[in-house]
């Protein structure tokens, strides 16, 4: 039996290595015909797409012993296309000499057994399975006409070498062969390779290691690209002339009209020999179903329509028009909806942009009414410490004059208890004291003094008669007898101008009139806040805001008044007046002149003022001593001023409990001093014979007679607050009622029936019920 034909698959060649000579003794073994080793590369590569196209449909699942086993071998037939593309193109360089290794026939061949042939037929599949995508071939009509056909031949044939082969054993055997002559080759001094190139080896550089069979990149002179060379573009030359462009095109156009014959072409012993292997396979591609063919359908005639009659077209026209009214009538209801909400938007935008004029002329006002507040602090900064100062100034004038007085009339009151009491061991005179160097130091004569004390007052109230001619002449120590010696009286005068001087001055810098005048800063400010924003005003207390403001400027118009001194009535001051005018802003034009305005939303501020800034002034001046509990004067000027400030305060405030206190405080005080003098006195109690000692315990009863009326004077206002009827029972009892009874023939028994006549009848002691009497 015939051995089968071995099929040779040739490789594509490697640039990094160098085709190997073969010698005249390697080839002459080899077998092949002479027209097979003339084949240039382009007919190879026709013959292997052929065959890469068989091979691609066959999807067999055995090998090729059993085709060996048969005499007949199917060859592949050459197209014409390709032969004609072999002969027109030619060789153009240096044709790879063809490898035919020596062929050895086999000596066995496979051996069919029953195990074998049950091992195929279970192995065989049953059912067909689908045909894989990738391996049909499809012609695509669209492909663009500049496709390179030799592009598409180059493609084809990496496909087939890109496939694996399995090396036969007769290809084994003829290596192995190859490799025995080449050894014995080499002995021979022969190259042990085929060269392609046509230069000699010792033509070129041998590199920088001549000696060296490892071969770099860069060293190698060709890269096996040459027998590609009319698949590439190696060949290829950029037309630049009009003719060379055309002749280009031409050539173009013909290549591709050979590929797409050479696609269409149809070969019939092909197809029958891919349809035998598909049918042994047992795989058959899918048959699409033929479409069906088109039917003919004529036209359908549409059935014959009535013609309208009137009442119909009237009665649709009607349906028609009463739709349209209703529409109609929705459309006018939607515009006048749209035309509300237009007008709706429209005064909503008006009210929007009335709403940001206002908030901006609201942010500029009270931007520039913070910087108006920051300057009048920077100034309050500066000018109240110097106001605060001359305050505690004028605090000082008036208890230095309270404390000169109260000394006086303490030592007179001394002299006097001493002449019908005698003398305590406290006050009787010295013995001498000496110094260091033994001199007497001089000391105050008690006598002389007395009597010093006593022509003074003599001299003081024969100036008051003299001053007081019209009124009657009281008797002697129910006068005050409340005023400095004439130097003091200066000294208090000088000091009292210089006061006031220095008030003027606090402001002798100041030029601006809204600085100056209060009523052109403070109240114009406010004024405009409350008329321009009356809530914020409102919630922001914006009155009692402008009284703290305002505190500076009535606290230094009152700066320097006594008003127990120099009595002046609340309303002459222009912070009175200014804040009584703010408190009562004319609403309306046609109000009487002669009718009160009404408060405004602030309330009376002046009484805010008055609680804030006149009372705790007048309590420091009344604790001070301004007020004299001695002088009628005083009280009845202290009723006077208490009155005006209950007109604008509530009597149950703090503010005015306070201004009562200050005045109980005053009256203690006189009581406590009159008890301290007279207790060393009473203990002593040496009464002794002296034509002085009659008027002198007068003068003390009617002193403190009178201090008895002013107290229950007070008390007729105020009440019987902080125990003023105990006070003044204390002084009767414990004051007035021990002299008296020291010369109750002699005056005594006559002061104190004045004294029960004074006193109301809850407050008349026990022990002088029978004077009442």
């Amino acid at each position: 039996m015939a051995e089968p034909p071995v099929i040779f698959k040739r490789t594509k060649a490697k640039p990094a290595q160098r085709a190997r000579a073969t010698t005249e003794a390697e080839a002459a073994p080899t077998t092949g015909t002479e027209a097979d080793a003339e084949e240039s590369p382009s007919i190879v590569a026709a013959k292997l797409k052929k065959k890469t196209r068989a091979k691609a449909r066959s999807t067999l699942s055995f090998g090729g012993e059993e085709e060996e086993s048969s005499g007949e071998v199917f060859k592949l037939k050459k197209s014409n296309l390709s032969r004609n593309l072999a002969l027109r193109n030619g060789s153009p360089g240096v044709a790879a000499a063809p490898f035919e290794p020596t062929i050895t026939p086999r000596s066995t061949g496979p051996t069919y057994n029953a195990a074998y042939l049950n091992e195929l037929k279970a192995s065989t599949p049953n059912a067909r399975p689908s045909l894989p995508q990738e391996d049909t071939v499809s012609y695509d009509a669209d492909v663009s006409m500049d496709v390179d056909p030799a592009a598409q031949v180059s493609g084809l044939t990496d496909e087939v070498e890109s496939e694996a082969a399995i090396p036969s054993a007769s290809s084994i055997q003829a290596a192995k062969q190859k490799r025995e002559r080449l050894r014995a080759g080499k002995a021979s001094g022969s190259e042990d390779y085929i060269s392609l190139s046509l230069t000699k080896r010792d033509d070129y550089s041998k590199g920088p290691h001549p000696d060296s069979r490892l071969v770099r990149e860069e060293d190698e002179l060709g890269d096996a690209d040459d027998e590609f060379a009319e698949f590439t573009s190696a060949q290829e030359r950029i037309a630049l002339g009009k003719k060379s462009r055309k002749k280009e095109a031409a050539k173009r156009r013909a290549d591709m009209n050979e590929m797409i014959v050479d696609a269409e072409e149809e070969d019939e012993e092909t197809r029958e020999w891919e349809q035998e292997q598909l049918r042994r396979g047992g795989l058959r591609p899918e048959s699409a179903e033929p479409a069906p063919k088109p039917v003919y359908k004529p036209a359908p005639i549409p059935a014959v329509t009535p013609i309208p009659t009137m009442g119909a077209a009237i009665a649709r026209l009607t349906n028609s028009m009463s739709e349209l009214t209703v529409s109609h009538a929705e459309h006018s209801a939607a515009m006048s909806k749209l035309g509300e909400e237009q007008r709706l938007l429209e005064e909503r935008e008006k009210e929007m942009r009335e709403m940001i004029a206002k908030a901006e002329e609201k942010r500029s006002w009270f931007s520039a009414f913070r910087e108006w507040v920051e300057s009048v602090a920077t100034f309050l900064d500066e000018k109240f410490p110097q106001l605060e100062k001359l305050e505690e100034e004028h605090i000082s004038i008036i208890k230095e004059r309270a404390d000169m007085i109260a000394q006086r009339r303490k030592a007179e009151d001394a002299d006097d208890l001493a002449l019908f009491f005698g003398t305590p061991p406290q006050l009787q005179p010295k013995p001498d004291e000496v110094d260091d160097l033994g001199r007497v130091i001089p000391s105050a004569n008690p006598a002389a003094s007395r009597a010093d004390r006593a022509a003074a007052r003599a001299a003081r109230r024969l100036h008051r008669r003299a001053a007081n001619q019209q009124r009657q002449v009281e008797e002697e120590g129910y006068s005050t007898d409340g005023e400095l010696p004439p130097a003091d009286a200066d000294d208090y005068r000088v000091a009292m101008g210089k006061l006031v001087a220095d008030a003027q001055a606090i402001m002798a810098d100041v030029k601006a009139e809204e600085f100056r005048d209060a009523s052109a800063g403070v109240g114009k400010w406010f004024g405009e806040w409350r008329a321009k924003f009356d809530e914020v005003y409102r919630g922001a207390w914006g009155g009692l805001g402008m009284v703290s403001a305002w505190e500076f400027w009535a606290r230094l118009e009152i700066l320097g008044w006594n008003p127990l001194e120099r009595p002046r009535s609340l309303d002459s001051f222009r912070w009175y007046s200014a804040l009584y005018k703010y408190s009562r802003p004319s609403l309306d034009a046609d109000e009487d002149e002669d009718d009160e305005p009404e408060l405004g939303p602030d309330g009376d501020l002046v009484s805010a003022m008055i609680s804030t800034a006149l009372i705790p002034r007048i309590c420091r001046i009344i604790e001070s001593g301004a007020l004299d509990a001695y002088s009628a004067s005083d009280v009845r000027r202290l009723v006077d001023l208490t009155e005006q400030v209950e007109a604008s305060v509530d009597k149950q405030s703090l503010k005015f409990e306070m201004l009562l206190k200050a005045v109980y405080t005053i009256f203690s005080a006189a009581v406590t001093t009159t008890e301290a003098e007279l207790a060393p006195f009473i203990a002593l109690n040496q009464p002794r014979f002296d034509p002085a000692a009659i008027p002198a315990r007068r003068r003390f009863l009617a002193r403190r007679h009178k201090l008895l009326r002013n107290l229950l004077q007070w008390r007729r206002y105020a009440g019987d607050r902080y125990g003023l009827g105990n006070l003044a029972t204390r002084l009767v009892t414990g004051s007035m009622l021990p002299v008296a009874e020291t010369g109750w023939e002699v005056g005594g028994e006559e002061i104190m029936q004045k004294v029960v006549q004074t006193l109301p009848v809850e407050l008349v002691p026990s022990t002088l019920q029978s004077l009442r009497a």
